[in-house]
């Protein structure tokens, strides 16, 4: 067993041999006990099936292993199985589906004949029915007897209202239009009917057709009802060039074939058990299996061998008469018939045009065929070419294994296998040139790393607090570097500048500009400098807003003034689409007072003791978008306790699937902690707005300046 590669190996095999030996153990074991007479046996046999399933599950497996190491071993094998499942069995997959779709088409199509046939007639007892009831309706609004000379008309001249039952309800009284006139009707007053009724019903055992009118006539309402039998004679008519059809249902009168062909009283088409009355054997509705009510029309004959029958059934929407509910066994309509006699009903209009659309579909067809197996003979006869191709992509890759992209795959075909190689000694060149680029790029990151270092220099290390004031700041990049900007500056030990801004961009060219604005804001802010009077004599020009403020050595400029003349460098010296936000403001320690200015940045707001918020909106646009523009200056009083917050658009814009962040949430988060050190207030703010991206990446700079009065 060993030579011949029967004995079990791996643990599949191995488990494949024991469950077939156990299973055969077993199996003695039972017809043993069943020699014996013993019962024993009987609760064996679960235990059979269940290792005989599993033994051949494994064997299976084994079998798919041996066929594939003993046949698809070699490459050329492969493709050929390959273009079998992918040209062969899709083509007998895609006939398969095609013929299971006609089929179900051509069944849905016979039970749409049938069903549309019901509904038609619903629909022509419906439309008498409320010709009817408009006609007692006038007749007793004037008071006449309640007679329908309509419906005596239609009983005299049209033999299908033989079979129609129509009954009328003024109120709670009957009208003599119906029954013996004395009260008895052929079915009850419905009292689930508010509005027009047409339905298909059950009642008493028996299905109908049935219409209901519902008119107020003198403050009482007025119900009429219409009623025809669904029964063999009408489903006849409907299976005449049809097929055969036959209504199968739980609980229904079942109807004998001899009245329906014809007694000697002449009576057609109506059950021979009366209403309610299963027949023996019946358990009731809801507990009785389905059965054959009734059979009608003849299955046609076979026009060719490929014209097969077609078996297809539809439930009928069934409404209960005595409840007005739909019920849940809906009876079944069994419709068998012929491809020929559905195609005939189908193309009835096209005529000899249906016999040109025949050839069509044949012709379409056998084309495929050929193109198939031209495909099937052409894939094999690649197969050679497509291996020896695959070789020389081998080696190639064994000298890219060792580092030799200079290899190139010799190409001498013009087919797709040369694209291929052209392909691949394309790739061996891109991989020469993203070695380079890789190495450009480390050069270019450790220039970011380095450009991240001095930018964080620029955001304030150690910030000397005021007496009256403590502050505190925070920037997170989205990227390496940041375009976002905060400041503080002590002027004159009870003065400070807090500036918050957003530069326009990300990356590298937002970190410049931020540096340029942060370089302007202390340069301009700087007591006693030349530059600073000069920069003062320019502002006075392009602000009326400016404000001066005594210093010891010199002259402070006033947040408005300093808007201006930043607005008029940035316009000077960058690109017209670059601009920036920026709030700048000036406590006052002594007075504790704030005065600012706001060009186009976020309003940063003041959360008071009581909880209650003030915006920070005088101001003016964005600076850097245009020339000689002037900035409103405001000022605010700051009380022990207050808060000052500061805020770019990262920390209130990130989405998720609730939306934005927003405004809302910061100050509600900042109001409940407000007591808490700034550090602390930082990280909850922070840490919310992480939580609100989730596993997203940060999508802007992430900047919060907050400020608290002591």
């Amino acid at each position: 067993m060993t030579q011949w590669g029967l004995w079990p190996r791996s643990r599949v095999a191995r488990g494949a041999w024991y469950a077939l030996g156990l299973a055969l153990f077993l199996f003695l074991l039972q017809q043993l006990f069943a020699v014996l007479r013993l019962s024993w046996g009987q609760g064996l046999s679960g235990w059979v099936s269940f290792l005989s399933f599993i033994a051949i599950l494994f064997f299976s497996i084994l079998a798919f292993r041996w066929l594939k190491n003993k046949i698809l071993w070699r490459l050329r094998n492969r493709l050929i199985v390959t273009y079998v499942f992918i040209g062969v069995i899709p083509t007998l997959l895609l006939f398969a589906m095609a013929f299971a779709t006609l089929y179900l088409f051509a069944g849905q199509f016979a039970n749409f004949i049938v069903t549309s046939e019901i509904h038609l007639q619903l629909q022509n007892v419906e439309a008498v029915n409320a010709a009817i009831a408009n006609e007692l309706s006038v007749r007793l609004q004037h008071g006449e007897p309640p007679t329908v000379a309509l419906l005596e008309s239609l009983r005299k001249t049209d033999v299908i209202w033989k079979h129609r039952d129509v009954c009328a309800w003024y109120g709670a009284k009957p009208l003599p239009i119906c029954g013996d006139g004395k009260g008895n009707t052929p079915f009850t007053q419905p009292s689930f009917v508010h509005a027009p009724f047409s339905e298909i019903v059950r009642d008493h055992g028996n299905l109908y057709l049935r219409t209901a009118n519902l008119l107020t006539v003198r403050s009482d309402k007025l119900l009429v009802v219409s009623s025809e039998a669904l029964d063999q004679e009408l489903v006849q008519e409907i299976a005449n060039n049809l097929g055969e059809i036959t209504l199968y249902g739980t609980g229904l009168a079942l109807q004998e074939p001899s009245r329906i062909e014809g007694d000697s009283a002449g009576n057609t088409g109506k059950a021979t058990q009366s209403a309610g009355e299963p027949k023996s054997g019946s358990t009731g509705e809801g507990t009785e299996t389905p059965r054959a009510t009734f059979t009608a029309g003849t299955v046609p004959e076979g026009a060719s061998i490929f014209d097969h029958l077609i078996t297809f059934g539809t439930p009928l929407p069934v409404t209960n008469w005595e409840t007005g509910d739909r019920e849940r066994s809906s009876p079944l309509v069994k419709v068998q018939t012929r491809p020929s006699v559905l195609y005939n009903r189908l193309f009835a209009a096209l005529g000899d045009f249906a016999k040109g659309v025949e050839l069509i579909l044949l012709a379409i067809a056998i084309v495929l065929a050929v193109i198939e197996l031209l495909a099937l003979v052409i894939g094999t006869s690649l197969t050679r070419s497509i291996t020896g191709a695959v070789a020389q992509l081998y080696r190639a890759t064994q000298h890219i294994d060792r580092g030799d992209f200079s290899h190139r795959i010799p190409v001498k075909s013009r087919d797709q296998l040369a694209l291929l190689a052209n392909s691949f000694n394309s790739m061996t060149a891109s991989i020469e040139r993203l070695i380079l680029e890789q190495k450009e790029k480390q050069r270019l990151e450790n220039e970011l790393v380095i450009a991240q270092e001095v930018q964080a220099q620029l955001f304030p290390k150690e910030v000397s607090q005021l007496e009256s004031l403590e502050v505190h700041g925070f920037c997170r990049p989205a990227r390496t570097v940041s375009g976002d900007y905060y400041d503080f500056l002590t002027l004159n030990g009870e003065k400070l500048i807090l500036a918050a801004g957003d530069v326009s961009g990300k990356g590298i060219s937002a970190a410049l500009l931020m540096a340029t604005i942060h370089s302007a804001v202390r340069a301009y802010s700087m007591e006693g400098m030349p530059i600073a009077r000069e920069a003062l004599a320019v502002g006075a020009a392009a602000s009326s807003g400016m404000m001066l403020a005594s210093g010891v050595d010199g002259a402070e400029i006033s947040p408005s003034a300093l808007l201006s003349l930043l607005n008029h460098q940035l316009y000077e010296s960058t690109p017209q689409e670059k601009y920036a936000t920026l709030f700048l403001g000036i406590y006052d320690g002594h007075s504790r007072k704030l005065t600012y200015s706001n060009g186009g940045h976020l309003p940063p707001v003041i959360i008071g003791q009581d909880g209650a918020i003030r915006r920070l909106e005088a101001g003016g646009m964005v600076v850097g978008l245009f020339d000689n523009l002037s900035f409103d200056e405001g000022s605010e009083q700051l009380r022990p306790g207050e808060v000052f917050v500061a805020y770019s658009d990262g920390v209130t814009e990130p989405e998720n699937d609730f939306g934005e962040f927003g405004e809302q949430r910061l100050v509600e988060l900042v109001r409940e902690n407000r007591g808490r050190p700034l550090v602390e207030i930082t990280q909850l703010v922070t840490g919310a707005v992480d939580d609100w991206i989730g596993d997203k990446e940060q999508p802007d700079d992430i900047t919060l300046v907050l400020a608290r009065a002591r």
